[in-house]
Formats: C-alpha cells, structure tokens, sequence
C-alpha cells in the first residue's frame, strides 16, 4: 500500500473519496472525490491543504499564511485553528468530482462559495457557540 507521499512523488497528482465531515458543506465523506497536486510554491489564503498530523493526512482550508512559514487552518465545518508547518504540507486540492462532474478550484462559482462561507464565518461560530450554551443550560435545568 502506497501513503499518499509516495503516490503524489510518482504521479504528481492523488484522487481518493474523502473521508469525514470537517470540509462539510462543500466535501462529503464517501460522496466526492479530490483531486490532489504537489504545492508549486507557497499556499495561499483559501486553498485547501492535504497536510499530515501525526499518522493522519488531513485536508483542510488555508485561512492565514504566516511570515513564520506556517499557516493557520481550519476545516469548513470545524471551530478551531490549527497552525501547520509548510512542511507538513503535502498537497493541495486543485479539483473535486461531485456526481460525475468536476469541479476546478480556478471555477469562478468555487471562488465566490469560498470567499461567502469563509466571511459568514463568524456568524456560524456564533450561532453554534450560542447552541452549545443552549444545550447545556437546558442539561443543567432538565438535571441531565
């Protein structure tokens, strides 16, 4: 079995159905494909990094690219930021395959839901911070 470093050094490019749920709205777990190249040069904001952590590989969203060679990123569906080290970095999403049909990340319709999912960020994170206060009061008041 081939890691995935391997792959994208023989082929220059890795295709595989994503796995969980932190890139949910735009990737599905076990619905869509990525499509994965080498990085040709340093990130930039909004592009999608396959990165390793430990002995897993994830992929997500570059929101910050640091002077310190480092960027902080964040999952679609995730609360927190993480700062990986360029070094870490394996790939770079440059396409996805939802229902037989690809979809490049230089599409323009890709470049607006990325620009409006990330500025409706604090919105989202307030609206689930406020749900979790919800829910815990309601723990507290219910005894559960």
């Amino acid at each position: 079995m081939s890691t995935f470093e391997e792959i994208l050094e023989k082929d220059g490019k890795l295709v595989y159905k994503t796995k969980g749920v932190s890139m949910n709205p735009m990737l599905y777990q076990n619905r869509d494909l990525v499509v994965i190249e080498v990085p040709k040069g340093r990130l930039k904001k909004y592009d999608v990094a396959l990165y390793k952590r430990g002995g897993s590989y994830v992929l997500h969203r570059v929101i910050g690219v640091n002077e310190d060679g480092t960027y902080s990123i964040r999952g679609d569906n995730t609360y927190s930021i993480e700062t990986v080290p360029e070094s870490a970095v394996i790939g770079v999403l440059t396409a996805f395959v939802r229902d037989g049909q690809q979809h490049q990340v230089t599409d323009s319709d890709y470049q607006r839901y990325v620009k409006a999912w990330c500025a409706a960020y604090p919105l989202r994170s307030f609206y689930v911070h406020l749900k979790w206060k919800a829910r815990s009061a309601a723990k507290k008041i219910l005894g559960r």
